[in-house]
């Protein structure tokens, strides 16, 4: 399916955080930014002026317009034309020289829409590269509790009624952060990378039976929530009964592919007497460790191999 993205709630979307002001152009702002999926060729979303592969959103900033300035008379006016010839939907000048008149008559010929940026032309060119590539990620929606646990991302997830607002609960009370409850939405922002958030009609909140729909925000603070954060490890709450036999040296640790992304799914049996908060900070402590190249199962194996050799000796 094609991904589309007006001109209009680009602006809307970034007028704030990147300064953005209609230079002209403004009844052009229905027209369509494409995803990069549906381009094709060389086309790509955004970069500095480029006239051989053109970007969709071309950045002009004080070094691209002292560029120009430098052309001759002949020279200048074919790179303007090339600039609106067909393949830029946008042209954004950032923070730096106003927009010189002849490239302002170019732009309104063409039907091209300018906008200007309050920062500089690299800042203004990664705000809107991390924008873009999260509105035109895929998606998919998962259902847990969606928590940020020693600045790692970790899905609680497992049947109805197993634990799983109980236990972000009490990680909670112990100074870890809630992402979302029961929905998360996540984006794949890079080839490794899932980026989840919260959809914003569920933002802050999160249901306990007994106790309804709690305020995480009022109750524990502004500190007790966060916006996003990339899925590092899923953590699966199964009832002890229902509970397979697991590998007592390597535990219950296996990947899952989600958006053909490889996250690491670690299974922990829920029964009487089990401290959960304590065995997911432990899973998530671990998990830390083997991204370093650290793996005690594998340690322990070694430590008996060597045990064995100098017994042999």
């Amino acid at each position: 399916m094609s991904t589309v993205l007006t001109i209009s709630a680009l602006h809307d979307a970034l007028r704030d955080k990147l300064g953005l002001e209609w230079i002209s152009g403004e009844q052009y702002g229905d027209n369509i930014i494409s995803s990069s999926r549906d381009l094709g060729g060389d086309l790509s979303l955004v970069g500095q002026l480029n006239l051989i592969n053109q970007h969709r959103i071309q950045v002009l900033g004080k070094r691209e317009q002292e560029y120009l300035d430098k052309l001759k008379k002949n020279s200048r006016k074919d790179a303007i034309s090339l600039l609106f010839s067909g393949q830029s939907a946008l042209v954004i000048i950032a923070k730096g020289p106003a927009a010189p008149e002849d490239l302002l008559q170019a732009a309104e010929s063409s039907g091209t829409p300018v906008l200007s940026s309050g920062l500089p032309g690299q800042v203004t060119i990664k705000n809107l590269q991390y924008y873009l590539s999260k509105y035109f990620s895929e998606k998919i929606t998962l259902h847990g509790v969606f928590m940020e646990v020693m600045g790692t991302g970790v899905l609680i997830t497992g049947e109805s009624s197993v634990g799983k607002s109980e236990l972000a609960l009490e990680l909670l009370t112990r100074g870890h952060r809630l992402i979302a409850d029961d929905v998360t939405e996540f984006a794949r922002t890079a080839p490794d990378t899932l980026n989840g958030t919260c959809p914003e009609m569920l933002r802050d909140f999160l249901e306990v039976r007994g106790l309804g729909i709690l305020n995480v925000r009022a109750m524990f603070g502004a500190s007790s929530i966060k916006q996003n954060r990339n899925l590092r490890l899923i953590i699966i709450l199964q009832d002890m009964e229902d509970a397979i036999k697991m590998d007592r040296l390597h535990g219950s640790k296996r990947m899952c592919s989600i958006l053909d992304v490889d996250i690491p799914e670690v299974t922990l049996p829920v029964g009487p007497g089990r401290n959960l908060a304590v065995l997911l900070e432990t899973a998530v402590r671990n998990h830390i460790l083997h991204t370093k190249g650290y793996d005690a199962s594998q340690d322990f194996i070694e430590r008996q191999k060597q045990r064995l050799e100098n017994a042999h000796q």
